[in-house]
């Protein structure tokens, strides 16, 4: 089996597919995607970091191509879907970086602090800056920790060694372990307040693109310091560049960036920052560990069939995984509608089983819940493999009932997540062998497919109320492709669950919001 590695990969990794027998290993970095294409469908094994893009055009070309495994966490250059889609497996190295990774935040906090770019510049220049590069103390200062995951966590431990004062914004963290691991919990406008420091440690995604924006700016602190080591594009680069320049942020510390490589844009010519070719896993220690870690994988899948750290499917034989793939799917889903419906941070998941399961192992299926449930928080570190060990971690209890008195439906998953405040239900089942639909939502019955852009829509059940958000719709030019009404049990409020050809913008939720009948609206997404 053949086996192309097209980024740079440590050496240790390299020499492991060498030496294994049955696996041929071809090292070709830095092609274009023409290029690459052209020689892909000879390989059954495709092994990345961050440069190569793996597209959907890519995937169409790789007639043989198994897996691609990726030698580190972040996967935003593979097209996941369109590899499922395939049956290619899409794997990651979880472990590899995240010592690096906060080694690397605590270094540029003490460079920003310390002035040590700008110090180390001056010499060369033939300059003696002293007293102009006059730098400040992190002693007893306060560090605000946006995402508590495994990075931020060790963040926020090396800052109490340096006698910080810790704070720490994450909503899906319980404050029992917050106040176990001994650092205050706060709001995301109170870290803004009280911050000295900001360090950001989430994934990228919808919900954190532009997170400290303009508005998040004007809350914090006059010279406060940002450091970002997570994703580029969760800081907006304009509002930066324009609070350094006002005054209000003192200095910021980038080691990601919107665009990569950034360029010669005017916030990297700012004084005030510092900056690092995306070097947070740039290590001879994490380079090699997510090399051999990466080879390893790709030699035990290719050879012995064997599934490790797949973002895409669980650790089991294919036998099984044929038998249960549609409901993992829908499992994935159910908890990824959960995610996005709860408010607050899960401290307990029920899974429920009713019905004829066929004797099948579902203990899969209850990992692929706590996957679809965890993913857009942890994004770039849940997978089949860990999302059990996660859900432990953030001390969410996880139970699985399984009963064979069928209720309505031959098979039915149901699974219901409690926050401190409430506690919401949703259920699922396949219809036939793989269409997926959603059947209840707590007190709401409906039929609900889980894809593409939708939106819930809670109204009161009087007349006018679906005219009204129709017209709505409509003339911001947004065609609804499908509409589906459950009503809720006391007779009250109807549900309305729209599937729209565009997502519905942050204006048009507030105009919905607006009429007055529309009690609430929840834009969903989902992976296809």
């Amino acid at each position: 089996m053949k086996v192309l590695v097209s980024d740079n990969l440590g050496e240790a990794g390299i020499r492991m597919l060498q030496e294994e027998e049955g696996i041929d290993v071809d090292v070709g970095t830095g092609l274009d995607p023409e290029a690459l294409k052209s020689i892909i469908p000879a390989y059954d094994g495709l092994i990345i970091r961050s440069a190569t893009k793996v597209t959907e055009d890519l995937l169409t070309a790789a007639a043989r191509l198994k897996v691609v495994g990726r030698a580190g966490i972040g996967l935003d250059n593979v097209d996941i879907p369109a590899a499922t889609k395939r049956g290619i497996i899409v794997m990651n190295t979880p472990g590899g970086n995240v010592i690096t990774t906060a080694e690397h935040t605590i270094g540029m906090l003490m460079a920003l602090s310390r002035n040590v770019p700008e110090g180390t510049a001056s010499l060369k220049a033939g300059r003696w800056d002293k007293k102009k590069l006059q730098g400040r103390e992190v002693y007893n200062k306060t560090l605000g920790v946006i995402g508590y995951g495994k990075i931020g966590s060790i963040v926020a431990d090396l800052a109490r060694g340096l006698r910080m004062q810790v704070i720490v914004y994450d909503p899906f963290v319980t404050p029992e372990q917050f106040e176990k691991a001994g650092f205050e919990s706060v709001s995301l406008e109170e870290l803004y307040n009280r911050s000295d420091y900001i360090t950001i440690h989430v994934p990228k995604f919808k919900e954190t693109i532009g997170l400290l924006n303009k508005g998040a700016f004007d809350q914090m602190k006059d010279g406060v310091m940002i450091i970002n080591c997570a994703r580029g594009g969760i800081v907006d680069e304009s509002a930066l560049l324009d609070a350094l320049v006002s005054g209000k942020v003192a200095g910021a510390a980038l080691d990601v960036f919107e665009t990569e490589p950034p360029g010669p844009a005017p916030l990297i010519q700012h004084e005030r920052l510092i900056c690092t070719p995306h070097l947070g896993a740039s290590t001879i220690e994490a380079q090699t560990k997510v090399a051999v870690d990466v080879a390893r994988q790709i030699i035990d899948y290719l050879k012995y069939g064997t599934i490790m750290n797949a973002v895409n499917v669980p650790s089991i034989t294919g036998d099984l995984l044929k038998q249960i793939k549609p409901l993992l799917t829908l499992a994935d889903h159910i908890g990824s509608l959960q995610i996005q419906l709860i408010q607050g941070p899960v401290e307990e998941v029920s899974i429920e089983y009713a019905g004829d399961f066929k004797g099948l192992d579902l203990s899969p299926v209850s990992t692929a819940v706590l996957r679809g449930l965890l993913a857009p928080v942890v994004k770039d570190d849940v997978n089949f493999v860990n999302a059990q060990i996660l859900a432990k971690e953030r001390g969410i209890r996880v139970k699985e009932i399984k009963s064979d008195t069928p209720e309505e439906y031959i098979s039915l998953i149901t699974v219901r997540v409690t926050t401190p405040k409430t506690t919401n239900s949703v259920s699922g089942t396949l219809f036939g062998k793989d269409k997926m639909r959603i059947v209840k939502i707590n007190n709401f019955r409906l039929e609900l497919i889980p894809e593409g852009h939708l939106a819930l829509i809670y109204a009161l059940e009087k007349p006018g109320a679906i005219g009204s958000f129709s017209s709505l719709l409509g003339n911001k030019k947004i065609r609804i492709d499908q509409m589906h009404l459950g009503r809720e049990e006391t007779g009250k409020m109807n549900i309305i669950y729209l599937k729209t050809n565009i997502r519905i913008s942050n204006a048009v939720v507030e105009q919905l919001l607006d009429l007055p009948l529309i009690i609430s609206v929840t834009r969903l997404e989902f992976e296809t």
